[in-house]
């Protein structure tokens, strides 16, 4: 299995699951015909996963529950309880724009800089905000579980029964990857501000 993962934004970073996951555009089963493997569209709908989801929603979800677009929402976009949409710690901080920064540096010059000196400062100050780019908080992880090309291929060969069972292996699998990335791997914590500098 591979697995791939993706930095999630707070706010519109989720937008992309919204608009695929969430809205479970292609509700398919574990076993479909070959020809529905190839021409359907759209991407099955999410589920709840890990150990985690009984905390939320004062035991309204349950692992294997679908995702809901709003819960989506509540949760990644805005760090809120999927359910009862009270704050998870924290509010996502909001930082200031790349011209905001600029114009703060450019304000906090030497007044008596000369106008080839400021011209000089100002332009570093511009290519190195630029450079930054846009910062925006973390609101989670976006991980991606693929099987092999083999296994695929296999699946789209197969029998309605065997694809059913390379389905749940699949799941299985997920499932165990994701216990051991909460108990080896993942952690929170939280630290005080440190302003965008």
């Amino acid at each position: 299995m591979t697995v791939s993962m993706r930095v999630m934004s707070a706010g519109d970073g989720c937008k992309y699951l919204l608009r695929t996951v969430a809205a479970g555009d292609g509700d398919r089963w574990l076993s479909t015909p070959l020809t529905r493997y190839y021409v359907e569209a759209g991407t099955p709908p999410g589920q709840w996963l890990g150990s985690g989801v009984v905390s939320l929603g004062k035991g309204q979800l349950a692992m294997g529950d679908r995702v809901s677009e709003a819960q989506l929402q509540l949760l990644m976009g805005m760090g809120r309880d999927p359910i009862t949409g009270d704050p998870l710690g924290h509010a996502f901080p909001a930082y200031r724009s790349v011209p905001e920064r600029i114009e703060a540096r450019i304000a906090d010059l030497d007044p008596g800089l000369s106008p080839g000196a400021k011209g000089e400062a100002v332009a570093q100050i511009e290519a190195e905000e630029t450079e930054r780019g846009r910062r925006r908080a973390v609101a989670g992880f976006d991980f991606t579980f693929s099987v092999p090309k083999s296994a695929s291929a296999l699946w789209a060969v197969a029998d309605a029964g065997t694809q059913a069972l390379i389905g749940e292996a699949h799941h299985r699998a997920v499932a165990e990857v994701v216990a051991f990335m909460e108990r080896e791997v993942a952690a929170t914590g939280t630290a005080a501000p440190i302003g965008d500098i």
